[in-house]
């Protein structure tokens, strides 16, 4: 009896193992159908979409879900045999690609990296000018990255793509005994000169839009260099006095460069790395100097010294000049942290502590429109923008302005000097045309969404102290705009092409009246917004 009630037990126990299948084979056909991986060290399971929900399970980094819904940030999903939510940002495919061909460099500092392609969705982490992530996919103007592990959506306005480059033998490293370079502009080496690019510079009393214009120097003339601070130099101006100039318009000679690589140093070369794709490389210090070669963003060079507003860079057996505003330096991220001062707590009805960069449209070669009655707008932009400059310093403002003279400025140089000083606001002025002569009016522009409500108040005050058409406030996809990442707006204050129009706006009084009504929603934006 015993024996048979044994061989009943034991048929029992072999039909069961046939029949039920094991747990790795219930986890293997689990992750067969499942289309997401767990990304998050631990993830909970949560009973509702959101984080004030009671926890179901505790998941665990790899671990296979199956999608049943979606709720904003959260997913619906089946894992094992239980049921619930788990927040989208911890979670990725399962057929996401792991290795790609494509890699995505940040142009900007502190991008937003977001949990969906939708500038509401959640923050995940933050890219750094120049750093690289791998590229998932594109979707419309957003595209999905793979950071260290971290997946999710960076605005593609913001990015290079580039294809991934192959990987550099080890010989052409940089050896670790070869020399740093360093790149300073606090400190000022006795024997530095400063020599005039322009045709006309002022020199002020003091590093300041509002100080005293003790004279003016000339195209080609070379002073001693006595001080730096921020975009101002000291110079020794005549044999019994000082003075400031702005040294955006002149260059620096006597700068002090690297050894050569042979060099017993034992630092490391400090190199800086593209950021823009097609980027020119130059003979000289300038935008008109022949390109020796074009670049694609992520490629890295050592730096060997520094010239005016460019590097100049080793490039194989040779050297080469590029400018400081298409890429980024490992230093970028201390001296951004020292171009803004710290300042007291702002006052309503001041613009103590704020920096507003002040841009005058076109200069040099680029004449902007002209007027019926020959107006150049690059004239009038920069009248306007030195008036509205005074205002703000006045009012206790940081007033970085984008050129001081009749000079050529590259549209990204100007975005580069609101991100290199963290700008507060940054406001371009210019003066619009049509082929239609009879339209007529101001407008504000602006493009993303943090620049709205700046162009508005802007727009609000020029409404209230010119007579001219109100155009209203719009999205205007233009590069200083769209490029800009501080709050950024652009006005077009009357047009040229009007004859009666140009009459108004070239007036001295127009002048004052405008920069007034921009000063006034300026300091009514920041009020209302403190």
């Amino acid at each position: 009896m015993r024996t048979k009630l044994l061989h009943i037990i034991i048929i029992f126990v072999l039909v069961l193992t046939i029949a039920i299948p094991s747990m790795n084979n219930v986890q293997k056909a689990l992750a067969d159908t499942s289309d997401l991986t767990v990304t998050g060290s631990i993830l909970h399971l949560r009973e509702g979409p959101g984080l004030s929900y009671p926890i179901i399970t505790t998941l665990e980094e790899g671990d296979p879900l199956t999608s049943i819904g979606r709720e904003g940030d959260w997913i619906q999903v089946k894992a094992g045999n239980y049921e619930g939510w788990v927040a989208s940002w911890l979670t990725a495919p399962t057929n996401a690609k792991q290795t790609i061909d494509q890699t995505v460099i940040s142009q900007v500092d502190r991008l937003n990296i977001r949990t969906e392609p939708d500038i509401s969705s959640a923050v995940l982490g933050q890219l750094s000018t120049g750093e690289q992530a791998n590229l998932i996919e594109k979707n419309g103007e957003w595209s999905k990255i793979d950071w260290n592990g971290l997946v999710g959506w960076v605005s593609a306005d913001y990015v290079t793509i580039n294809d991934l480059p192959e990987k550099k033998a080890e010989a052409d490293e940089p050896e670790a005994d070869e020399p740093k370079v360093e790149v300073s502009t606090k400190k000022v080496n006795k024997d530095t000169t400063f020599t005039v690019l322009v045709d006309t510079l002022n020199v002020r009393k003091k590093p300041d839009l509002n100080a005293k214009n003790i004279g003016t120097v000339s195209n080609g003339q070379e002073f001693k260099v006595l001080a730096q601070e921020h975009n101002w130099v000291q110079i020794q101006y005549n044999d019994k006095e000082a003075g400031w100039v702005y040294s955006f318009y002149g260059t620096f000679s006597n700068v002090e460069k690297k050894t050569s690589k042979s060099s017993s140093s034992s630092s490391e070369l400090e190199s800086v790395t593209i950021i823009y794709n097609g980027t020119n490389l130059r003979t000289d210090a300038t935008t008109t100097a022949d390109v020796v070669e074009r670049v694609d963003a992520g490629e890295t060079y050592p730096i060997v010294g520094a010239k005016d507003d460019f590097y100049e860079i080793q490039v194989d057996d040779k050297t080469a000049f590029v400018a400081n505003w298409v890429v980024t330096t490992s230093s970028n991220k201390a001296d951004t942290a020292t171009k803004k001062e710290k300042s007291k707590p702002r006052k309503k009805g001041t613009l103590n502590g704020l920096t507003i960069v002040v841009d005058a449209g076109h200069g040099g070669n680029d004449h902007g429109t002209t007027g019926q009655r020959g107006t150049d707008e690059k004239d009038i932009t920069l009248k306007t923008a030195s008036l509205l400059a005074s205002k703000l310093s006045a009012a206790g403002a940081n007033v970085v302005m984008s050129r001081e003279s009749d000079e050529y400025v590259d549209l990204r140089k100007r975005v580069s000097i609101a991100h290199q000083y963290e700008a507060d606001a940054f406001i371009s002025i210019h003066y619009d045309a049509a082929e239609d002569s009879s339209i007529n009016g101001f407008t504000s522009y602006y493009m993303n969404s943090n620049q709205q409500g700046l162009a508005e108040a802007i727009n609000n005050g020029l409404s209230s102290k010119i007579d001219l058409k109100d155009r209203g406030t719009q999205q205007g996809n233009y590069l200083v705009l769209r490029e800009n990442r501080q709050k950024a707006v652009l006005v077009e204050l009357g047009y040229l092409s009007n004859a009666s129009e140009e009459r108004v706006v070239t007036t001295a009084k127009f002048r004052e009246q405008a920069t007034l009504g921009i000063y006034q929603g300026i300091l009514n934006y920041f009020d209302e917004n403190q």
